[in-house]
């Protein structure tokens, strides 16, 4: 009587769930959405490593363990969100990328607080929330060529592989030339590059969880050989000061440094290449599923949108850069996900993850490589190096037979890792973009936009000279 019982409530609480998400009428079950939603989680947790790691990084001023708890706390909250609101399978995360234009360009290039650059990030997604609902976005996607915006993804992943290049001891600073190949017959360079070959391997080979299999590879090769130490516990439960990085970006004074003249093309740049990027993998995971309707969108994307702009606001508030859609949802809609449920499954792994930052940490640490300043963190580079890999598979997307669009792309991908900032990169591509259209008598195809981005990026270059001399 009593398992007859359990039986009837445990289908009263399925039928439940199928109702809230649709799981029928989209052609899923419970049990795909938990697999789905397992997947996903699997595939992009290499983030929980990877963002501390960055944003950590020396002269930044944050630290490992309480950004390893917020990453986690706020891709479990923007994911459930996603999940609830829009029910559909999308999981979201810091974005790699936009955490290094924090980490690189707007605190360690301008030389400011953590807390002024997250304030950038919470100015970045009010602008994206407001256009949404505005419904701007149409004007904004026609505002910015096609090749521009792919070579904006090239560039970043360019960006991205030789950030975990550096990380892993592969390539190291050079008096002479700038950079050169590092000593590869040390521990660190080593463990970074077995995870890459792991990571390769199993990409090649349609391998689920490439990444992650790569960055714990690395992690037991670093453990085995001495190079990593150990953790001293498994879990502990995060006290207050592992939530210090929560809420500082709303200072007021916070806020005001960050409307700065020479930061006003870097904080476009970053809604910029959130907001395409999130377009992007709404529409690729979305086709994946089936979700997309006859003409090509995806049903209630407004909704989608607004999620991904409110979570972005939500990563700077949380100190952890900004949260967006990750194009890994896709490894759940490719287990059968078709629903939000999916996305609560992997919101609830985000949240469980919070109490296994000792764990994180190992995966995470620093280590002094060459020098006791040069602390580089081998077992995430390889996760890095691929994230590389997967952006620069866009390229033969760009239209390279038409000068007008090949010249601003070319100037764009080799412009964001030459001069290792991501703005400047992107300024060469609009500039240059520009530039090219009126030289070709196209001048009248320019959006207006383009145009006014061109003195916003012409400040940018010179913020020097203009607060030496005008400010």
């Amino acid at each position: 009587m009593q398992a007859a019982t359990a039986t009837l409530e445990t289908r009263a609480h399925r039928s439940a769930l199928e109702r809230w998400f649709r799981i029928g009428e989209r052609g899923s079950s419970v049990r795909l959405e938990l697999l789905g939603g397992l997947s996903t989680f699997l595939t992009m947790s290499y983030i929980l490593f990877v963002n501390p790691a960055i944003l950590s990084t020396k002269g930044t001023g944050l630290e490992f363990g309480p950004v390893a708890v917020a990453t986690a706390l706020a891709a479990c909250i923007a994911t459930l969100a996603m999940g609830l609101l829009t029910n559909y399978p999308f999981a979201l995360a810091s974005g790699l990328g936009l955490n290094a234009v924090v980490a690189f360009d707007i605190i360690l290039g301008h030389d400011l607080p953590w807390q002024v650059g997250m304030a950038c990030i919470v100015i970045e997604g009010l602008l994206a929330l407001v256009l949404v609902v505005a419904g701007l976005r149409e004007a904004i996607m026609h505002a910015i060529p096609t090749s521009l915006k792919l070579a904006i993804g090239v560039g970043i992943g360019l960006f991205i592989a030789l950030v975990g290049l550096r990380d892993g001891g592969v390539v190291v600073n050079d008096p002479a030339t700038g950079i050169g190949l590092g000593d590869l017959t040390k521990g660190p360079p080593l463990v970074a590059l077995g995870g890459v070959l792991v990571a390769a391997i199993l990409s090649v080979r349609n391998v689920r969880g490439a990444i992650l299999i790569g960055v714990l590879s690395s992690t037991a090769l670093g453990l085995i050989f001495g190079v990593l130490d150990g953790p001293s516990k498994v879990a502990e439960i995060p006290g207050s000061g592992s939530l210090g990085t929560i809420g500082d970006a709303w200072d007021p004074d916070n806020l005001g440094d960050a409307l700065q003249w020479a930061l006003v093309p870097t904080i476009f740049a970053l809604f910029m290449t959130d907001f395409f990027d999130t377009l992007g993998t709404v529409v690729a995971v979305g086709r994946t599923g089936g979700l997309l309707d006859k003409a090509g969108q995806l049903p209630g994307i407004r909704r989608v949108l607004m999620v991904d702009s409110g979570a972005a606001a939500l990563g700077g508030t949380f100190g952890v850069s900004s949260v967006t859609t990750y194009v890994e949802s896709g490894a759940g809609v490719g287990e059968g996900a078709r629903t939000g449920l999916a996305s609560v499954v992997t919101a609830a792994l985000f949240g469980l993850a919070v109490f296994f930052v000792p764990l994180i940490a190992v995966v995470g640490q620093g280590v002094a490589f060459g020098s006791p300043d040069n602390v580089i963190h081998p077992a995430v580079a390889p996760a890095l190096i691929l994230v590389g890999y997967l952006m620069m598979r866009i390229v033969p997307e760009i239209d390279w037979a038409t000068p007008e669009h090949a010249l601003p792309a070319f100037l764009t991908i080799a412009g964001i890792p030459l001069t290792f900032s991501i703005s400047a990169g992107i300024g060469f591509g609009v500039i240059g973009y520009v530039a090219t259209m009126v030289a070709r008598g196209r001048a009248r195809e320019v959006h207006p936009l383009m145009y006014a981005l061109v003195p916003l990026f012409a400040a940018f270059y010179a913020s020097d000279w203009l607060s030496a001399h005008v400010f």
